[in-house]
This record gives structure tokens, sequence and C-alpha cells, in this order.
């Protein structure tokens, strides 16, 4: 079953962004605050696919607009699903669903950014149709104190 993400989803997302994203800095207490803050803005979502109870799998959805894109676009920021649960086509189920999500949100594409150490999310974004378009960088930046005293 996929559903909406809720507050007592985080301790397994959490552990999904840590284990299997190779996402450290994603303690109990960051995804929990960051659902929070998620929660109040309509431009995010986050759905779960729960199987026997067990949180499966997620994925976290952010709509974006761009100059080259002005209606607007889905990003998949975040996609998991537990090893026990895989190949059973649940990365699949969020995948589609997400692409509902965007539909209904008039958005006329949708993305994702993934590892190269992914192969597996490669080769199911490429099934489901998805071109290779881009490479993501990524940097993380000073704080600006420190910014400020480098410059002085």
């Amino acid at each position: 079953m996929i559903r909406k993400m809720q507050k007592k989803d985080c301790q397994a997302v959490a552990r999904m962004w840590r284990d299997y994203l190779d996402v450290p800095t994603a303690t109990d207490e960051s995804v929990y605050s960051t659902f929070e803050k998620m929660s109040k803005d309509n431009r995010y979502m986050t759905y779960v696919a729960e199987e026997d109870g067990i949180v499966a799998g997620f994925i976290t959805l952010v709509e974006v607009l761009s100059f080259d894109d002005p209606d607007g676009y889905v990003k998949m920021n975040g996609i998991a699903v537990l090893p026990e649960y895989r190949h059973r086509g649940i990365a699949q189920q969020l995948t589609e669903h997400a692409e509902q999500d965007a539909r209904s949100r008039g958005a006329d594409s949708i993305g994702a950014a993934t590892s190269f150490k992914r192969m597996g999310s490669q080769a199911m974004l490429d099934k489901l149709g998805y071109e290779k378009s881009a490479f993501w960088f990524h940097k993380k930046l000073s704080p600006p104190e420190e910014t400020a005293q480098l410059d002085g």
C-alpha cells in the first residue's frame, strides 16, 4: 500500500536515508524536523510503501519552478526500499505514484538524480522511460560566519 508519510514513519525513513542512501547526517531527529517543515509546505510530499505494517520504502518529492520549465516539474529527492523488500516492484510503484502526483500538480515532467553507484535505480528509471540528461553536482556550504572570517 502506498500512502502519505506520517510522523510515526520518521524513524523508518531516517534509517533508509542513512543505511541505503548513504546519508549519515539523516538522524531520526533531523528527519522528524524536516518532515515537520515539509508538512507545512505543499511543494513537498513523501509517500511510503507499507507492507504488513512495515515501512518497506519511501519516495520524497518536491515541486520546482525553473525558467526553462515555467509550469514546473517534480523532482524525486529520494527513493529507497529495504533490501528484504526489493525486486517486488515497490520502487516502480512508488515512482509511478510520484508520476501521478506530478500530473495532479499540473507538472509536465518529473526527474530524479541518483548516485553513480545505484545501478538498480538507474536501470529502473531507464526501464520506466526516463532519459539521462544531466549530472547532479552538490557542494556543502560553510556557514556565513565562517565565510566572513575567511574573507577578513
